[in-house]
């Protein structure tokens, strides 16, 4: 793959001989309240490009989002070539630098390959109409009678010479600018997209070549360190930013490297020659802080989240909400969905260059566009004098302390006037990481008289805000803010046809710093939904995955089920109707569980369909959980590279399986207390069972997103297995052998 350059940009925007596809330069999309976005009113001054065909033939393309590991860099060159007609090998993804892609809001919700994907191809479907257009001049023959092959376009007939692209572009500069419709190839004539692709980012990785943030440096390069206020992990009070009393720069003085303490407001910084300096300074510094007044009560999360100050919004009201209270069998559930860790699994880390003419940050960010706005407002700087480089990270899956570290080495370059790198501690990153949110969900359903679904209410709690870059907090440029973000709305709609739903959200502030984790609040909607349905199945003493496919409104959603039915050679039976306890003392269960992530702004739209099959074993005495078997299918529709969506799948099921059976943030005196993996523990490699996987090729419909759908289910097909298995409804994650006892133990004193 052809490298590109930062440099070279000027020279797409001049030169001759080449072609190029834009659109006109626009200020940053506004996000919806309540949703994440980036807040600037900076527009660029020159055109954002899509496409560039070179002089050599090569092709660049540029996409606004940034891949963290999805493959999404491989995909969006798959359906470039595919639409442009080029080698694979010929095109070279650009992606998330400011100023040299077209801003297209944050990388999140899967969005890529659904979404920012279309106009890339609409560029390169263009760019091959224009150059048959001028195909045509050359050969004097009709469009219709000429085709492209490989970079070439010929005759049909074989009496003339190919021409290359290149050839065709010689002597003049061809600009286009981004046409509303174009001419898309037919999924019948595709040659790439479909077909499994190795990924492009794999080889300078496993060859050790500059790829992540980490390994970056640059010459007379500094290392910075950061010291934390004491209200760890909290982003919201009247002590944010007001907590430092005195800094004893004396306790460091002369210390080996030290070069110069920074302190503006809570932000404490030193900088020094090596980078085990700056820790060893960080470490040595006396600071006096005043102690964080206030801090909720994290001990019971329910209660924590019961007694925050809500708005509720009503998202769908239908049919007669109080038709529940005639129902002849009832259900009334509350979930309880645990804070998270994003866990990546090195510390954030950046590398930053102020000077006169500007700055320069490198930094393995999610949302590049975001972050150079930030910067602005932190550092009192147009956002035209902000470069932002993005390189691959040690992983996230949402909103880790990328950003906020990022903003900590742009404070101490600007202190020294150079580079500093710096890299957040172990401790530091699971302390202050924005956690996934804790959530409550509270579920009224019933049956009829004729054992079918009579209605469904339910309310979700989910306290999250945009984690605002800490930074901004800490130095007072950005006051803390009580609003919260709606995004507690995903997937908050069953997709079961309840004749009367009522659906609503409680948009709560934060407890704790809390932002977006894989699956945002569609995975604990979904633990409930799915966790209720799966009960009046068993109410109506029918078999859960028929009482489902009678129900459910989406044909396309029954196919899947069936599909994966079919393929676990599910035998219908009704749950907890066949356990029994083999002389060691286990159980085997199994389950089942359906859905489709819905993201954005209510009514949003969905991302791929998802099923699970779990067939697991539990140890009643000692509560332990062994998950024996895995059957997972998923319909993301047309699959651009099927490699890769296996490989997103299967990274769905790991994580789900680890936040499910263990992932849980402990609490002391209302911060975290999980500093490290001895207190945050995550699921082994010899913990993982057997996975079989159902990718339903569907290539006559749109790419969905598939970077978070298959998550959705995990939870709850675990907990029914736990029911299949014990009889007992397990509505409270993890399910840690502690808990399993505790539940087992409860329901038999009743």
């Amino acid at each position: 793959m052809l490298a590109y350059k930062t440099h070279d940009r000027q020279s797409l925007l001049n030169d001759p001989d080449l072609l190029v596809v834009y659109r006109d330069p626009v200020a940053s999309p506004k996000p919806a309240p309540g949703q994440p976005g980036t807040h600037s009113d900076f527009v660029p001054t020159e055109p954002e490009l899509f496409i560039a065909v070179l002089p050599s033939g090569q092709v660049l393309a540029f996409n606004g989002h940034v891949d963290l590991g999805t493959g999404i860099r491989t995909a969006l060159a798959q359906i470039v070539a595919e639409e442009l007609e080029v080698d694979f090998e010929a095109v070279t993804m650009v992606l998330g630098n400011p100023f040299e892609v077209p801003n297209q809001g944050p990388t999140i919700a899967s969005a890529t390959i659904q979404i920012t994907a279309e106009p890339l191809r609409r560029a390169a479907a263009q760019a091959r109409a224009y150059l048959l257009d001028l195909a045509a001049v050359h050969f004097d023959m009709p469009v219709e009678r000429l085709r492209c092959h490989a970079g070439k376009i010929a005759p049909q007939s074989a009496t003339h010479v190919a021409i290359g692209y290149a050839e065709l572009l010689v002597g003049a500069r061809h600009a286009l600018r981004l046409a509303d419709e174009v001419a898309l190839k037919s999924a019948n004539d595709y040659r790439l997209v479909g077909r499994e692709t190795a990924r492009v980012d794999i080889p300078a990785k496993a060859t050790a070549a500059l790829t992540f943030v980490h390994d970056l440096r640059v010459p007379h390069m500094l290392h910075g360190r950061v010291v934390r206020p004491p209200y760890a992990g909290h982003d919201r009070g009247d002590f944010v930013g007001r907590s430092l009393v005195s800094v004893d720069e004396g306790s460091i003085a002369g210390m080996p490297g030290f070069i110069k303490l920074v302190i503006i407001g809570d932000f404490v910084g030193v900088v020094a020659e090596r980078e085990e300096q700056a820790a060893a300074c960080a470490r040595r510094l006396r600071i006096t802080w005043r102690a964080p007044e206030r801090l909720p009560d994290l001990d019971d999360i329910d209660t924590a989240l019961s007694t925050l100050p809500a708005t509720r919004r009503l998202l769908l009201d239908e049919g007669d909400a109080q038709a529940l209270e005639t129902a002849p069998h009832r259900l009334r559930r509350r979930y309880l969905w645990p804070f998270h860790l994003h866990g990546s699994i090195g510390p954030s880390c950046s590398v930053a260059d102020y000077r006169d003419a500007g700055l320069e940050v490198w930094s393995g960010t999610q949302n590049p566009h975001s972050l150079r706005a930030d910067l602005s407002r932190l550092m009192g700087m147009d956002e035209a004098m902000i470069t932002v480089t993005r390189m691959e990270a040690s992983g996230c899956y949402g909103r880790n302390c990328a950003d906020d570290v990022g903003a900590d080495a742009a404070l101490l370059s600007r202190a020294v006037g150079r580079p500093v790198r710096v890299q957040l501690s172990r401790e530091q990153e699971h302390l202050w990481e924005p956690k996934g949110a804790a959530q409550q969900m509270d579920v009224e359903a019933g049956l009829d008289a004729n054992g079918l679904l009579a209605g469904y209410r339910f309310t979700t709690r989910y306290p999250s805000n945009n984690a605002p870059t800490l930074a901004l907090l800490l130095t007072g440029v950005q006051a803390p803010s009580d609003l919260p973000f709606q995004m507690g709305d995903r997937t908050a709609v069953p997709p079961y046809r309840y004749p009367h739903r009522h659906i609503s959200c409680d948009d709560v502030p934060t407890l704790v710093r809390a932002s977006w984790l894989r699956g945002v609040s569609a995975m604990p909607n979904t633990f409930a939904h799915e966790s209720a349905i799966d009960e009046l199945a068993h109410a109506a003493g029918e078999d859960p995955v028929r009482f489902r496919c009678r129900h459910l409104a989406d044909a396309r959603a029954v196919a899947l089920v069936e599909a994966l039915a079919a393929r676990a050679n599910w035998q219908p039976r009704a749950a907890f109707s066949a356990s029994r306890e083999d002389e060691a003392g286990w159980r085997a269960g199994r389950g089942f569980a359906y859905a489709q992530y819905v993201h954005s702004k209510f009514p949003g739209f969905g991302a791929a369909l998802a099923a699970w099959v779990v067939e697991l074993k539990v140890h009643a005495e000692s509560g332990r959980i062994v998950i024996e078997r895995l059957f997972v299918g998923q319909d993301a529709g047309l699959m651009v590279n099927p490699a890769g969506v296996r490989h997103q799948v299967h990274g769905n099921v790991i994580q789900t399986l680890s936040r499910t059976l263990k992932e849980r943030v402990a609490f002391a005196d209302g911060a975290p207390a999980s500093r490290e993996w001895g207190s945050y523990p995550i699921l082994r490699f010899s913990e993982l069972p057997d996975i079989q996987l159902l990718l339903l090729d569907n290539p006559d419909q749109p790419p969905l997103g598939v970077g978070e759908s298959t998550s959705l289910p995990g939870a709850p097909a675990i907990a029914n297995a736990l029911f299949d298995a014990t009889g007992v409804r397990f509505t409270r994650p993890p399910f840690t052998p502690e808990a399993v006892r505790r539940e087992l133990s409860t329901a038999e004193r009743r």
